[in-house]
């Protein structure tokens, strides 16, 4: 017992000598007055309504110029884009039409072809009974 008491009391020495220590260094601190105070409060303010009013310009200004340059530019490239596109996809599309009636074409003869040989097969399928 005499080991637990030993170290109860270092214990409450340590806590007291920590609130004693942490009240001397309290009392080396200079607080400001409530003018200083008010003044670095004023300052804090006003720094950030101007830091705030600075980021907001820039956005108007990069936003705008978003609209009217970089979009309109956008703009002129696609339509410059498509007008050489669309010379060279009409002459595919003429292409693709004569490969498309050609396709037509074959089906339907593939189709008719079809339809021969089911009467040959109806005919043959009736002689036989």
């Amino acid at each position: 017992m005499a080991k637990k008491e030993k170290e109860a009391k270092i214990n409450n020495k340590q806590k007291r000598h920590y609130f004693k220590d942490m009240k001397a260094e309290l009392k080396k601190v200079i607080w400001p007055t409530a003018k200083q105070t008010a003044n670095n409060t004023i300052a804090v303010i006003v720094f950030t309504l101007a830091i705030a009013i600075m980021v907001f310009v820039l956005d108007v200004v990069f936003d705008f110029a978003n609209k009217k340059g970089v979009v309109a530019l956008q703009e002129r490239i696609k339509s410059s884009y498509s007008a050489s596109n669309t010379t060279e996809t009409t002459d595919e599309n003429e292409t693709s039409e004569s490969e498309n009636a050609t396709n037509v074409e074959v089906e339907n003869d593939n189709k008719e072809d079809n339809k021969e040989d089911n009467k040959e097969k109806s005919t043959d399928t009736k002689s036989k009974k």
